[in-house]
């Protein structure tokens, strides 16, 4: 059994993950409408795996036999001024999201919830690798944003990514 606190603001982060993907396939759509079908399938898969990171959080729940409240995911954005623009509020998001998985964890340690800090450490590694690819992505568009060969090529580079359902953890969405 978890607390309270704890468990609405797991309950939270499922809302947060949620958002995170509706976030993204938003973000694909402005790719699509730009023509730029790489960008836009890497986040196509980003949102998936959003989708996953929820699900994780809700099996979770499920398995310690705590109650599952969603609650409303609000509407994201759908205009963007740019491709850096979608580039840079994709790092940012990421870094809130880190920011919400720490405060979660330290929730966790604070009551001494062992099985839960466990849990969140998958959560704490994969948003190093979040943070790590959204600033790839900026970087590498930064560097060619001038050169429209080379926004082609990223693109291409881009459409590379496939899905791949998450594997290796107890609580597999």
């Amino acid at each position: 059994m978890i607390s309270d606190k704890l468990r609405e603001k797991l309950n939270e982060q499922i809302q947060k993950e949620f958002y995170s993907a509706y976030l993204y396939l938003s973000m694909e759509a402005y790719f699509l409408s730009q023509n730029l079908d790489g960008f836009a399938n890497w986040f196509h898969v980003q949102a998936q795996e959003e989708r996953d990171h929820a699900l994780l959080i809700f099996n979770y729940l499920n398995r310690i036999g705590e109650r599952i409240e969603l609650k409303a995911i609000e509407a994201p954005p759908v205009d963007f001024a740019s491709v850096e623009d979608v580039l840079l509020k994709t790092l940012e998001h990421e870094k809130m999201v880190t920011r919400s998985i720490y405060d979660l964890v330290d929730l966790a340690n604070e009551e001494k919830d062992h099985k839960t800090v466990m849990f969140l450490q998958w959560f704490v590694n994969e948003q190093v690798e979040e943070e790590e690819n959204a600033e790839k992505n900026l970087a590498s568009f930064r560097f060619v944003k001038d050169d429209p060969k080379g926004i082609l090529l990223l693109d291409r580079e881009m459409a590379t990514r496939v899905y791949t359902p998450i594997t290796g953890t107890n609580n597999q969405a």
